[in-house]
């Protein structure tokens, strides 16, 4: 008999696509900025980015809690988001933010 186990990527069908972003606020003089993500599916995502000491990063990407979570159903504070976050970090700098934004 085979055991299967649970990893957690149990969902790992679901590919995030931005489709707009909003500047929710910055601080330019610590290089901290806010974006608020709209993705294709209607979910809106709140991304932090620090810009020193080594360049643009995102640091932190959590769900608004808007919608139900597209990845584990909870209507409620989840960490799914994390797991994409290098997605949607190459989302934003692959140039379509400033078309984005503007």
């Amino acid at each position: 008999m085979t055991k299967l186990r649970i990893t957690g990527d149990y969902n790992m069908a679901y590919r995030p696509t931005v489709v707009g972003v909003d500047k929710a606020g910055s601080n330019e003089k610590d290089g901290l900025y806010e974006y608020v993500l709209h993705l294709e599916d209607g979910t809106m995502c709140r991304t932090f980015y620090n810009r020193f000491p080594e360049g643009w990063r995102m640091t932190h990407v959590s769900r608004l809690l808007k919608t139900p979570c597209p990845i584990c159903r909870k209507d409620y504070i989840c960490n799914c988001f994390e797991k994409f976050k290098g997605e949607l970090d190459a989302q934003m700098k692959d140039g379509r933010v400033e078309e984005l934004l503007a």
